[in-house]
Formats: structure tokens, sequence, C-alpha cells
């Protein structure tokens, strides 16, 4: 499906890869936040938030026949650093519940503010989905 690309003599990432390659059809998911469908914020709660946003890549994945196991990549937008770092045990508890052991590239920014107003996350998602003749 993927090949993950830890360079010799590195440590290994905890909860992310280094690096990946892929080959096949990408899946691009724009920023999710923590609301349901209706467009309502589910929560004031950081994790909670964070939870939903990574349901709402689930759904959308599956309109592509895309699952967690093909992502590549992720890009969390946080207004809150020491919020993110404070909720780590939680956040990979929330994590690993909605996308598995998957553990695709990722980068985390601290911004200072999104653009809904209530929004303390926003995730971006790529996937790359196996060629059918691979």
């Amino acid at each position: 499906m993927h090949r993950t690309l830890q360079p010799e003599g590195w440590s290994r990432p905890r909860g992310y890869a280094n690096g990946i390659s892929a080959r096949g059809r990408h899946v691009h998911v724009a920023g999710q936040i923590g609301w349901n469908a209706q467009q309502q914020m589910v929560s004031a709660d950081f994790v909670e938030q964070a939870k939903q946003a990574l349901r709402n890549i689930v759904e959308v994945l599956a309109c592509d026949g895309a699952t967690p196991e093909h992502l590549v990549r992720l890009t969390w937008y946080v207004t809150d650093r020491d919020q993110y770092i404070a909720s780590g045990a939680a956040l990979g508890e929330a994590y690993r519940e909605v996308l598995g052991r998957v553990y695709p590239t990722m980068s985390a920014v601290q911004v200072c503010a999104l653009m809904e107003a209530n929004a303390l996350v926003e995730i971006e998602a790529t996937a790359i989905v196996p060629d059918e003749s691979a």
C-alpha cells in the first residue's frame, strides 16, 4: 500500500512517520473542524473537537472508497500549542479510537485563530488509495 521512510540512525517518531512513499489515487480532504454534519460544534473541549474533526475526515475519505489506512499526511492547525501538548494522552486515545494505529506524516502548527470562531483545531488530510493493479 505505502512504504514508511525512516532514515537509518534516526530515532523512531512517536505517533507519526518521517516520510511515506505511495502510489495511487490521491484523495485530498479540506481542513475539518469539530463540528457535525449540521455544522454545529460538538463541544468546547479541545480533544472532543479533534476527535470530531478526525471522524469528519474518515467520512470524507469514505466518499471515495478510502479508509484511514490510506492516509499519508495530516496537518493540524491548533489555536493553543500548550493545550495541544497538555492533551497528549487523551488526544492519542481519541486518535486511535477514530483512526486506529495509522501513523501518516504529520505537521502541527499553532495559529492565532481559525475561520470558525469556536474552533480550537482544524485538520487537513491527504490519502493515497493504491492502484487496483498494484
